[in-house]
């Protein structure tokens, strides 16, 4: 039989908890779902406490859920962010997750709005950039940004690669003390237009595409990047240094 320590106080400081939006995929019928590897890094290296955001819009209360994390990782996804919200036309090519746009886009804004800090991943780093008013291309350098078959095995997905050039004076810079680092990068669209307010933080070698951006406005931290940091994150003291910025700004929000 259980027994219950009532009002238990020994189990040391509450840690900040971070959520982490899932997208919407088909498994026989339709799920919630958000790859494992984007969650064990905050805990490890972040030192948060993960709570799955499902992408249901007609089931958020975002302001409610708003109020209640300290945190928010937009992760990677299949999907695209759908071309309206940007003004122009979606293709039919185009693999959409509605809902997730919804979603992501309004919790987002109003963590922001209330200065906890918000972070980005892949499409992640694409959606925010929307958010703030900029737009987004898929026409990139072919076979750079990530691999050209699209049967691409998962297990090898994550082995292409290519340099990014970290700015002077950022965030990213500071935190990984080099000047260029070599990134795992699987995506097919990326910034065309930079959103308002936006300070770049990476550029890819050698084509020059904006690869992470941070902001700062409304008192929490915004930061993105176009790679997986999530991928290999033990081999990889890049990824580190992100997780570890991750951790720092909800360990600043918490503190306040």
């Amino acid at each position: 039989m259980m027994r219950f320590a009532c009002c238990r106080s020994d189990d040391g400081p509450i840690k900040p908890v971070i959520g982490v939006l899932c997208c919407n995929e088909i498994a026989e019928r339709p799920i919630q779902a958000v790859a494992t590897r984007f969650v064990e890094p905050l805990v490890r290296y972040a030192g948060a406490t993960v709570l799955l955001v499902p992408a249901v819009a007609d089931a958020m209360d975002t302001r409610a859920l708003a109020g209640r994390l300290d945190g928010l990782l937009l992760t990677g996804s299949r999907s695209n962010v759908a071309a309206a919200r940007y003004g122009k036309a979606d293709t039919a090519d185009d693999a959409l997750d509605l809902d997730r746009d919804a979603v992501a886009m309004e919790l987002a804004g109003r963590m922001i709005e209330a200065g906890r800090p918000v972070f980005g991943i892949c499409r992640g780093l694409q959606e925010l950039n929307v958010l703030f008013g900029g737009t987004l291309t898929d026409a990139l350098d072919e076979g750079h940004h990530g691999p050209t078959d699209d049967a691409t095995a998962y297990e090898t997905l994550f082995d292409h690669t290519h340099d990014v050039a970290l700015a002077a004076g950022g965030l990213l810079a500071a935190a990984i003390e080099r000047p260029e680092i070599t990134v795992t990068s699987v995506h097919r669209q990326g910034i065309d237009r930079l959103g308002e307010g936006l300070r770049i933080e990476a550029h890819a070698v050698p084509d020059g595409l904006v690869e992470a951006f941070s902001a700062r406005p409304c008192g929490g931290d915004v930061l993105a990047v176009q790679w997986h940091p999530e991928w290999d994150v033990a081999g990889r003291a890049s990824s580190r240094a992100f997780f570890s910025l991750i951790g720092r700004a909800l360990g600043t929000y918490r503190d306040r």
